[in-house]
């Protein structure tokens, strides 16, 4: 019978997303381990339903019912610590797993109520979903504590989830009307293939996020100064400016110039938006808007500008290896730093080198 093995196989996809998400950078420790505590209980889930379906153990029957009120908030407050202090973040946690609790718990002291579990269970889908979505159409700049060069992905991620409770959302009301309707069989299937199928997308999101590759794009206005025989040494040139740009934000941008230039945050893989803005006592929207009306991009780009600049002056000045300079240059994966200094010096960091090379022999 298939009902054991699937969800066995959905248990052991579930463990996999926790080491990766346990081993992933995102620049907040907190968001991590939410993430990798919503697959923990999603991992516990699905083992208890195998143990259940599989071997009759309706004992499990509680536990396994209750377990789906958390995976929404678990979800969205590992999104919502991205974009909160972390001083926000204890009661807010509290709350929304506070609820959740009360809402697994008193069904089972008042059995009457039992037959709303499922309601509940749709409706925290639902609800988080939303949320989630709430928060995405907030934009880049919502990921403040963030490491910048995590954010691009972490939107992508964040689209993903939101997917992802959907989806549970429909399995979930399938299987319920399929048990009303008494076709336990199809209730069953739906429960085996659907998890399976749900954690295998949700582990293929995990991995494009940690190895999320893109093809090269060309150069903008602020990149147009970094090229090949361009003077590495210093930082990259601001972009050209149109004529209606805010003085305030010119003066802002210029202020983030030096700071960077000065203090070389930009080698801190895990610098954040909060924490930049923070360093310059402005609001980190303020910061993100002078960034985008002067630059015309967003920060996380604006900020690798500087570590490809930094990158490129090691490959032409020194031998380090190009792993090497990865690290030494902020970035937080090779694939990141080939992305980014393809999109900003138009080939590749050895093709860089060996250019440099050419005119300097």
């Amino acid at each position: 019978m298939l009902t054991l093995p699937l969800p066995i196989l959905t248990f052991v996809l579930a463990a996999v997303a926790c080491a990766l998400l346990w081993r992933l950078e995102i620049g907040n420790t907190l968001a991590r381990r939410l993430f990798t505590a919503a697959f923990a209980v999603i991992a516990t889930g699905t083992l208890l339903t195998g143990l259940r379906f599989g071997y009759g153990l309706q004992q499990l029957v509680a536990l396994q019912r209750m377990i789906p009120l958390c995976v929404g908030p678990l979800i969205y407050l590992g999104f919502a610590a991205l974009s909160r202090p972390a001083e926000a973040m204890p009661p807010l946690v509290k709350g929304h797993l506070g609820v959740a609790a009360l809402a697994a718990l008193v069904p089972q002291l008042l059995p009457v109520l039992r037959p709303g579990l499922d309601l509940l269970i749709a409706a925290s889908y639902l609800i988080y979903a939303s949320l989630l979505l709430v928060l995405w159409r907030r934009g880049s700049e919502a990921l403040t504590h963030a490491a910048l060069q995590a954010v691009p992905g972490l939107r992508h991620w964040m689209l993903g989830a939101c997917t992802l409770l959907l989806a549970m959302l429909v399995f979930d009301i399938g299987i319920a009307i399929s048990f009303a309707l008494q076709h336990a069989g199809q209730a069953l299937a739906l429960i085996s293939y659907g998890s399976v199928l749900l954690m295998a997308f949700a582990v293929l999101a995990i991995v494009v996020l940690v190895r999320r590759r893109a093809a090269p794009v060309a150069a903008g206005p602020a990149q147009a100064s970094a090229r090949p025989g361009a003077d590495t040494r210093q930082s990259p040139e601001p972009a050209s400016i149109a004529c209606d740009v805010d003085p305030d934000s010119l003066e802002l941008e210029k202020a983030a110039r030096l700071l960077l230039n000065k203090t070389r945050l930009y080698l801190d893989k895990g610098l954040t938006l909060d924490r930049l803005a923070k360093r310059l006592h402005v609001p980190a929207r303020s910061l993100s808007r002078a960034i985008n009306q002067t630059q015309a991009q967003n920060v996380s780009r604006y900020v690798n500008g500087f570590r490809a600049s930094h990158a490129a002056s090691l490959l032409a000045t020194s031998e380090l290896s190009v792993t090497a300079i990865t690290d030494q240059s902020g970035f937080l994966s090779r694939s990141n730093f080939y992305r980014e200094f393809e999109r900003i010096y138009g080939c590749s960091p050895k093709a860089y080198r060996a250019q440099m090379q050419q005119q300097a022999g």
